[in-house]
């Protein structure tokens, strides 16, 4: 109902029953009508339609990367921010788990599953502007899944989904050591005679030497 209608509805009434001049209980109600649905009129003006969009619908990342999920949403300057709700959960075929809260403008670090613990940071600068920033580290194939992110303000409240796969790491080939190249039958068996040759020339030395010396003087 417009003030306009109300307007025209008192008129009437006035017309109908000359008595009707004091204000009752019932124009009193339909005033009281006119200026809430005036009210809600003009938020929706200001505040327009309420809506989540992701950045990106799919993700695809390898194990023990980083990455950074991002949503955007609806906000304007003079937005209180005790105002706003978010609510960031991962689904998967075996559990849903929290991975972001934040509860009046402060966030719940104690709602958020031990999966994640540690591992997300929210860029704070870009809350304000209206993007959630959520850099998740360390990535596990167990975080792959489809990620919701619900959002609440005073000017309403949607939500926005996108999908993250988290492949396993490839084993990267260890290096293999440098191998001495073998050498040649042919210098190993000439090695071995010369070395032969060699000790038995020092045999035969000192045995000449000592024959020499073993000799009586008158012989010498």
């Amino acid at each position: 109902m417009t003030p306009l209608l109300c307007l025209l509805l008192r008129r009437e009434d006035d017309l109908q029953d000359p008595s009707a001049h004091q204000p009752d209980l019932l124009c009193l109600w339909e005033k009281m009508i006119c200026r809430i649905l005036l009210l809600i009129s003009l938020t929706s003006c200001v505040c327009g339609t309420f809506v989540v969009n992701v950045t990106q619908t799919s993700y695809q990342a390898e194990e023990n990367d980083n990455i950074t999920l991002e949503w955007m949403f609806t906000t304007k300057p003079d937005s209180s921010s005790t105002s706003l709700y978010i609510f960031c959960q991962l689904f998967t075929d075996v559990k849903d788990l929290i991975l972001y809260h934040v509860r009046e403008g402060v966030e719940s670090p104690e709602s958020q599953d031990e999966q994640f613990a540690g591992r997300v940071q929210c860029d704070k600068d870009a809350l304000r502007e209206g993007r959630i920033r959520l850099h998740v580290s360390r990535l596990r194939t167990d975080d792959s899944g489809l990620y919701l992110c619900e959002v609440k303000t005073d000017c309403g409240e949607s939500s926005g989904r996108c999908r993250l796969n988290v492949t396993a790491a490839v084993d990267q080939p260890k290096p293999q050591k440098a191998t001495e190249r073998p050498q040649p039958e042919s210098q190993v068996a000439l090695g071995l005679y010369v070395g032969l040759g060699l000790s038995a020339s020092v045999v035969v030395l000192v045995v000449c030497v000592g024959l020499c010396f073993a000799k009586s003087p008158d012989e010498t």
